[in-house]
């Protein structure tokens, strides 16, 4: 058993090498270049998501630089600690069954670790504090010091802070501890209580931040709950199903089902250590899986949100797997990671001869760079002073390409209300950059004039990815010019 966990030790090592090697080579996507945007206003909450990316990038970012390795640093090292974490409460809670070898694997062969563990999301911190929060209930549930419960209160508060989707952690846990009499003893302790007041200390910024800011991010993310159109129910749980199936790969999601559906049957059966175990499992996934399945009778379900419930599922794997599964095991972690490894590669090389439309790789990744230096030779051909969006993905990506010099504004309601230096527009000349689908009218309170200059090409190997269409434009919009503030290199600017 020691050889295969110096074998696996060695394997993870691996791994996280050769994803820090992925992490400093592969563009940024809109997406972590605009949570780029936010480890340069740092605060206590953002319009989309609580802080802690931001925090983990402005770490990254301080020990490499403003890099590609530099925002996604911390991706790749929680994920080899995450999996360690797993590997040992595997162990611990069914012990003599390689299950903590198993569950490390299983996790990796995910692609929302195998390859998402090389970019920079809320959901990696989401999910390494998720697993971090898991280990210490483990140790909890085994008779573990009570110092357990402070640990997982902060992990617990620190995965609140990364997404908001942690509620279902303190959810889980907190029905674990009820619904049992033995378990309910714990509260007799003061340390439960403890650790719930650190974890809540750790979240009350980001609450703090919301009252000031009307609570925008907390009914942004919360005004989902509502929707209900059952007329596209079936879609939307296709949609549902068929994203799991690829993000967490074929066979490692229905190993997962089949995992669950083994705590389920098992839930009453076996010690009473086991049995709590088994009981704590049940409770981190059955009710994020069912509140998901409630949200596709209302609307589309993202496919990267139910990745929460996965850290206790592949545990139920190792240890609650019904007869006759266990031949799957091997053959669905080599399939997940095949498919991560193809899917890395091609988003490095674009080896792979996809149509644009078809290649989710290009629309997110390529031409960003380009785009950026043919905008800025037009400000420089029209004698203008900025360029300027009006969508988050692409002020962001503009901001992370631009050379020193360049200011780049962002006009977004997303934007508007981060701590970001400010550029006077008013009267001054910028060039504006628009998707060409976009066919709302030129905001007149914005600017002064806007003459057509033509289109920019955002171009991958396989084509266009998309076009844009090109103003020169006057602003009208006050402010106070703070360019370059925090930002070496590059320019970002927020105009309101």
């Amino acid at each position: 058993m020691a050889r295969a966990l110096r074998r696996a030790a060695i394997v993870l090592a691996g791994l996280t090498i050769a994803r820090l090697v992925v992490a400093a080579f592969l563009p940024l996507t809109p997406d972590e270049a605009y949570y780029w945007t936010w480890s340069h206003a740092l605060a206590a909450g953002y319009v989309d998501h609580p802080p802690m990316v931001a925090l983990w990038i402005r770490a990254g970012t301080a020990l490499f630089g403003q890099t590609a390795l530099g925002v996604r640093l911390l991706g790749p090292v929680a994920a080899a600690l995450g999996t360690a974490m797993l590997a040992d409460a595997a162990e611990r809670a069914f012990p003599a069954r390689h299950a903590g070898v198993i569950a490390g694997a299983l996790w990796n062969a995910t692609l929302f670790v195998g390859a998402g563990a090389a970019t920079m999301t809320p959901d990696t911190p989401l999910l390494f504090f998720w697993c971090a929060t898991i280990w210490a209930g483990v140790r909890i549930a085994g008779g573990g010091a009570p110092w357990w419960w402070l640990v997982a209160g902060l992990t617990a508060g620190a995965a609140l802070t990364s997404k908001y989707t942690a509620v279902f952690l303190w959810f889980g846990i907190g029905v674990w501890v009820l619904l049992a009499a033995d378990r309910r003893r714990w509260l007799r302790s003061p340390f439960p209580w403890l650790g719930a007041v650190l974890g809540f200390a750790t979240f009350l910024p980001v609450l703090v931040w919301n009252a000031e800011h009307g609570w925008v991010s907390v009914l942004r993310q919360g005004g989902r709950v509502g929707d209900w159109q059952p007329a596209r129910a079936i879609g939307f749980l296709g949609e549902l199903i068929g994203g799991q199936i690829g993000l967490a790969t074929p066979g490692v999601f229905l190993l997962c089902v089949a995992g669950v559906v083994g705590l389920v049957r098992g839930s009453r059966h076996g010690s009473p250590g086991e049995r709590s175990y088994r009981s704590l499992l049940l409770w981190l996934t059955i009710p994020p899986v069912l509140v998901f399945i409630q949200h596709a009778f209302g609307d589309r379900v993202q496919g990267n949100w139910p990745v929460i419930v996965y850290p206790a599922a592949v545990l139920a794997v190792s240890g609650a797997l019904p007869t006759g599964w266990q031949r799957w095991v091997w053959p669905s972690v080599g399939l997940g990671f095949a498919l991560a490894g193809l899917v890395l590669l091609h988003a490095l090389t674009g080896f792979l001869p996809l149509p644009v439309a078809a290649d989710p790789g290009a629309r997110q990744l390529a031409g960003w760079a380009d785009l950026t230096a043919a905008a800025n030779g037009l400000r420089a051909r029209e004698n203008a002073t900025y360029v300027v969006a009006e969508e988050y993905a692409l002020t962001s990506e503009l901001a992370w390409h631009a050379p020193a010099g360049l200011a780049v504004v962002g006009i977004d309601p997303r934007v508007g209300p981060m701590d970001l230096p400010r550029l006077d527009m008013a009267g001054r000349t910028g060039i504006l950059i628009r998707a060409e689908h976009r066919w709302d009218e030129i905001d007149p309170v914005t600017w002064a004039s806007a003459v057509p200059l033509g289109f920019l090409d955002r171009v991958a190997a396989g084509g266009t990815v998309e076009r844009y269409r090109v103003w020169r434009v006057v602003g009208r919009v006050p402010g106070v010019a703070m360019p370059g503030r925090g930002l070496p290199s590059r320019g970002f600017a927020v105009a309101r």
